[in-house]
């Protein structure tokens, strides 16, 4: 399957205040703060969700299409990203704008103070599908994922035209979106990604209850947290895939990426839904694990033992003969 992954591309500029912000703040100056916070380190890590589902697909040997907006300064990361299995001749590069970027101070107590910098992202909406479907020999399957909202109509409405498969997954988006946005990302779409959060968000912003939404996409993918993910297709008994155990839980962020990165590779490689979801929990246990959605490593050997120790001997042989 060539597989396209539409998202946000950005990068996490981190840093610790190692005191309170509260012992900073004067409380009848709030009108006129001006602060300036001598931070403790800086930790700049490589993110977005375009970029972090690719890179879990490439671990496990796929070889995703990455598509969005980034700055002219995304050279380092697309080196990355092109080291790591990802193909990336489809980000379109802005001549004027830099990578999207979040910037984000945490203070002892774990408060925090953030921008989010859109940059080249708001370009995304001038990608067209047609042009990646032409350069790779055709498109079989496209994830919408979080992005510039334009964007993400665009690409919803050019799958259904050209009668590409895609999946929804509106993520971080969703909150913004008003409920004749989330109707149209969602409507004929072959998978419906959320959480259990999320899910009962889009019912209620569109208005339509968990059987209308069943109706009208092919499969509805509901990650569970610790309890694994629940996927559900009408006239058929839910699939539910429990968690492997986990060694510590590091980070959660890019949790859900790793999911969906799994997930899709395991639909890539023709296995069944239970299993593609299987491989999904293991990626995402490996994520949970690490500091940063990119700094995993996947060993086939660790890989596999982990798997067959969660799902035992036949998934095992069955994803084995698959994962490069």
């Amino acid at each position: 399957m060539r597989i396209a992954v539409t998202g946000s591309i950005a990068t996490d500029h981190l840093m610790t205040f190692p005191g309170r912000f509260a012992d900073q703040l004067v409380a009848d100056q709030l009108h006129t703060v001006s602060l300036s916070f001598l931070v403790d380190n800086l930790d700049v890590r490589r993110g977005g969700v375009g970029p972090n589902i690719c890179f879990g697909m490439g671990q496990l040997g796929g070889s995703p299409i990455l598509v969005g907006a980034a700055g002219y300064d995304f050279d380092e990361y697309r080196g990355w990203l092109d080291r790591h299995g990802v193909d990336t001749a489809s980000v379109r590069i802005s001549e004027v704008l830099h990578t999207a970027r979040f910037v984000c101070t945490t203070d002892k107590d774990h408060n925090q103070i953030g921008s989010f910098y859109t940059g080249a992202m708001s370009e995304a909406r001038l990608i067209e599908l047609k042009a990646v479907a032409d350069r790779v020999g055709g498109l079989d399957l496209v994830l919408i994922g979080a992005d510039d909202p334009e964007a993400m109509l665009r690409h919803t409405e050019e799958c259904k035209t050209r009668g590409i498969p895609f999946a929804a997954d509106f993520s971080q988006q969703i909150a913004r979106m008003d409920g004749d946005e989330i109707r149209t990302l969602l409507d004929g779409a072959t998978y419906l990604f959320s959480n259990e959060y999320e899910k009962g968000l889009i019912e209620s912003k569109t208005g339509w209850t968990d059987a209308e939404i069943l109706d009208r996409v092919g499969h509805r993918v509901t990650t569970l947290g610790s309890r694994g993910v629940r996927i559900e297709r009408v006239g058929d008994t839910p699939i539910e895939v429990g968690c492997p155990e986990e060694t510590a839980k590091v980070d959660p962020t890019g949790v859900g990426d790793a999911f969906r990165a799994g997930f899709l590779t395991g639909l890539s490689w023709g296995v069944g839904l239970e299993r593609a979801a299987q491989v999904g929990c293991m990626l995402a246990t490996l994520v949970i694990e690490t500091l940063g959605t990119q700094e995993y490593t996947l060993r086939r050997a660790h890989f596999m033992e982990r798997f067959t120790k969660a799902y035992g001997e036949d998934a095992a042989t069955e994803v084995q003969s698959h994962l490069k």
